[in-house]
Order: structure tokens, then sequence, then C-alpha cells
């Protein structure tokens, strides 16, 4: 299983990124799928989630700004952030958080990361 996420970059305050995760090995379309962040010093946080009602949910702090897509014919799921804040400054991650059909549980995968900076 490989999960490697692309798009990662610097960019100033109110700008966009789209991030990009390649999933290998597990099938995208029957994943509960994730995007999380961690800023130095801070707890993991989960930005997006795919759950396993079909629907995608957003931390509070993106709501409104960050958009979590995904194309099954490409196994590759996306997170599209626009407005963005210093405070959006992260490391972020894709996760497959298992069987959508077992309620998002029996496996986890994570990628590597990719690093977001947003300057003021």
């Amino acid at each position: 299983v490989q999960l490697v996420e692309s798009g990662g970059g610097s960019v100033q305050a109110g700008g966009s990124l789209r991030l990009s995760c390649a999933v290998s090995g597990v099938d995208l379309s029957s994943s509960c799928m994730a995007w999380f962040r961690q800023a130095p010093g801070k707890e993991r946080e989960r930005v997006a989630l795919f759950d396993s009602f079909g629907g995608s949910t957003y931390a509070d702090s993106v709501k409104g700004r960050f958009t979590i897509s995904k194309d099954n014919a490409k196994n590759t799921l996306y997170l599209q952030m626009n407005s963005l804040k210093p405070e959006d400054t992260a490391m972020y991650y894709c996760a497959a958080l298992g069987s959508i059909r077992r309620g998002c549980t029996g496996y986890a995968y994570w990628g590597q990361g990719t690093q977001v900076t947003v300057s003021s």
C-alpha cells in the first residue's frame, strides 16, 4: 500500500493550493479517506474526511475554504485549499482509514506528507 502526497509549497495568505494523494494497494471507492495536518509543536488535526456514509466533514477551522474530493478512476484523493491563512501552515498527510462497509475500520495507511507554508 502506498499513499503519495504532492502539491504542497509556499504561498502568500489568500492564495490557493491543491494537494493530491496518489493511492495504490487500496481501493479509494471503498475506503474512508481523509486529510490531516500537523504543525510544529501542535497535535495532528483531521482537516477533512470522506466518511462511511458517503459524506464529507471538515474541521471548523477550514470549513468553507477547503474541499476534499476524489477521482476513483485515478485512485487519487485531492484537497483544494482556498483563502489560505498563515495558521494553515503545516505538514499535510492523506490517510486511508478503513473500509466504508466496515464503518471506517480494518486498516489505517498514511502518506509521508507534503509541506504547506503560508506567509502573511
